[in-house]
């Protein structure tokens, strides 16, 4: 039981802080909940299959290959993991009549993202044990909240834009570079040192995730008195 609630308070702590940073109009809860549940079990289906689908023809073995374990990191699961939370915000989330602000892509694609992480967390931590949960709790989980409002930022953006494809897609690219990034560092750990990079882009997200934030915040449609 203690390691069930270690697995899951980072992704409640960053639930909360999410839901208070959405000021001006606030999303249902049962929204919300579904986003979650979908994000919790659908999107870990869709990323299992594409696993299936791209991973295994590819026989990516040599774990000494910088190229193998690049494209293991962008591809195999940058992309997969980041497209199967993208596939959940694009056509269950955007189209709904509640996502009628640029902020609410973010509150939504952080809902989708810690469902998947909450289900990735349990797994990874009943099997490690206690130290496996505090490690992740300060890297993965936040790792994939900073994905999440990364895309979330372009996909509110896209709704409210005629360019809605495109910003949709630059919020799927960005997701998956950051998180193809974080991963590949930590792949290629046969490299003295070559780890720090991974906080490294994760720093870098976190600056750009509380920029987008703020972004959203000010520029959002019952903001009245439009912050500067």
């Amino acid at each position: 039981m203690t390691l069930l609630l270690l697995a899951i308070s980072p992704v409640l702590i960053i639930i909360i802080y999410i839901y208070i940073k959405d000021k001006y109009e606030k999303e249902p809860t049962r929204l919300l909940v579904y986003n979650f549940i979908l994000g919790a079990i659908v999107s870990i289906i869709i990323t299992t299959m594409l696993y299936m689908i791209i991973d295994i023809p590819l026989k990516l073995e040599n774990h000494t290959s910088i190229l193998e374990q690049f494209i293991k990191a962008f591809f195999v699961v940058g992309l997969t993991e980041e497209f199967s939370k993208y596939v959940i915000v694009r056509y269950y989330a955007q189209p709904h009549n509640e996502y009628n602000e640029p902020f609410d892509g973010i509150v939504y694609a952080v809902m989708v993202s810690m469902g998947f992480a909450a289900t990735e967390n349990v797994m990874y931590v009943l099997q490690g044990g206690m130290e496996v949960a505090i490690i992740r709790a300060f890297t993965a989980v936040p790792a994939h909240a900073t994905f999440a409002i990364l895309m979330g930022y372009f996909m509110g953006k896209a709704k409210f834009s005629k360019s809605k494809k495109l910003l949709n897609l630059t919020g799927l690219f960005l997701a998956t570079l950051f998180h193809g990034a974080y991963d590949f560092f930590l792949f290629i750990d046969f490299i003295p040192g070559i780890w720090i990079g991974a906080f490294i882009s994760l720093f870098i997200g976190i600056a750009l995730a509380k920029k987008a934030i703020k972004n959203h915040q000010i520029n959002s449609h019952f903001n009245t008195k439009k912050e500067r």
